[in-house]
């Protein structure tokens, strides 16, 4: 998200050329998804989406872009995009007994910046798990957990669950993000973890787990041994 945004050069007056395809009023519903007029040259339509977040509308708008290039309808564009639901570990929610596990994938800091501004105007809830790896598909390098404006999110926070492969760096962050070290829970092990976490979880509620990339595969593999999804490799295919 951080390259993006309205520029003008005052010298010579070069700027960014006027969008064809615009989301205006836009009504983010944390969890729950978005809400926006869509407009384009031949007229606007409301549309209400199941994803939430504000990159989720620039998503939104670049696959309408790219539709109505290929000269599809106004109203196809609107339906395809009131019916999508959201992709593997991209918010998705998943039925553990009588809670709910809601994924936010977490891989860099503008991606986890963006998570973290949709808990914030959703509605923070009291428990986060945090899951981070440092495999390959993740990214040797974990020093771009400083980068995330973490504060936001753990000044609302009433306890984490820290995991994964760097668990520990984690905690060191939430821990220089102004969390009491006393409401950080660390448990490398991500099946160990979740268990913790859902018992912390009240019956009916829902946990909010961040993790990356690995972390996530691995969670889905959790989940999927105890029942309660198909493997991410049975519904890729």
């Amino acid at each position: 998200m951080g390259h993006l945004g309205d520029y003008r050069c005052p010298a010579c007056g070069h700027a960014r050329p006027e969008p064809d395809v615009v989301a205006r009023q836009i009504e983010l519903q944390g969890l729950e998804g978005a809400e926006f007029d869509l407009v384009v040259p031949q007229g606007s339509r409301r549309v209400r989406m199941a994803l939430p977040g504000l990159y989720n509308v620039y998503n939104a708008l670049a696959a309408a872009s790219l539709a109505l290039t290929l000269d599809a309808s106004l109203d196809d564009v609107a339906t395809g995009i009131e019916r999508f639901s959201a992709a593997f570990g991209r918010f998705e929610r998943i039925a553990i007994g009588d809670r709910t596990l809601v994924v936010l994938l977490v891989k860099n800091p503008a991606g986890a910046n963006e998570a973290v501004r949709t808990l914030v105007a959703g509605g923070v809830p009291p428990l986060v798990l945090a899951a981070l790896n440092d495999e390959i598909a993740d990214g040797r390098d974990v020093s771009w957990i400083w980068d995330v404006d973490l504060e936001r999110l753990l000044e609302r926070l009433e306890r984490i669950v820290v995991t994964g492969g760097r668990a520990a760096e984690l905690a060191l962050r939430c821990k220089y993000g102004g969390f009491d070290p006393e409401a950080v829970e660390v448990e490398p092990d991500l099946a160990r973890a979740l268990d913790r976490a859902l018992e912390l979880t009240p019956p009916g509620g829902e946990l909010v787990a961040l993790p990356t990339y690995t972390a996530m595969l691995e969670l889905h593999g959790i989940v999927a041994e105890r029942g309660y999804t198909r493997p991410y490799w049975e519904r890729a295919a």
